[in-house]
């Protein structure tokens, strides 16, 4: 019997993203949830809880990667969060991601090496 493979929900409505991600994700060994809605990613992380999300800072909405991360947290959801964002660094070097409920921020595109890392490093955790 196999072990189960860490799930990792990916929140994004770039489908280029998701399948890019996708192939990182299955090659490193996880197993890829993918939601391109806010309001499917909710869905989801409550149906399948996954082990980590990673949810795009704009998608429907502009605000729509942050709304997901407090409904998340206010139902309770302890799960490590890491938003991406397109908008530049400056995203990630002036915001607090503790205070919105992040494990972190990631500057997209992520390159392979830098997510599989993040990804091993963080799961390898015990929880918190």
């Amino acid at each position: 019997m196999q072990p189960r493979k860490p799930a990792i929900l990916y929140v994004d409505d770039d489908r280029d993203y998701l399948e890019a991600t996708r192939a990182v994700l299955e090659s490193g060994g996880y197993e890829m949830l993918e939601a391109r809605t806010a309001e499917e990613g909710l869905a989801l992380a409550r149906e399948r809880r996954p082990d980590l999300i990673l949810v795009d800072l704009m998608m429907e909405e502009i605000d729509s990667g942050t709304s997901f991360v407090k409904e998340l947290r206010a139902a309770g959801s302890a799960v490590p969060i890491y938003m991406l964002s397109s908008v530049g660094d400056d995203l990630a070097l002036t915001a607090d991601a503790g205070a919105l409920g992040l494990a972190g921020i990631l500057q997209k595109p992520v390159d392979r090496a830098t997510l599989l890392g993040l990804l091993e490093a963080r799961l390898a955790q015990p929880d918190e």
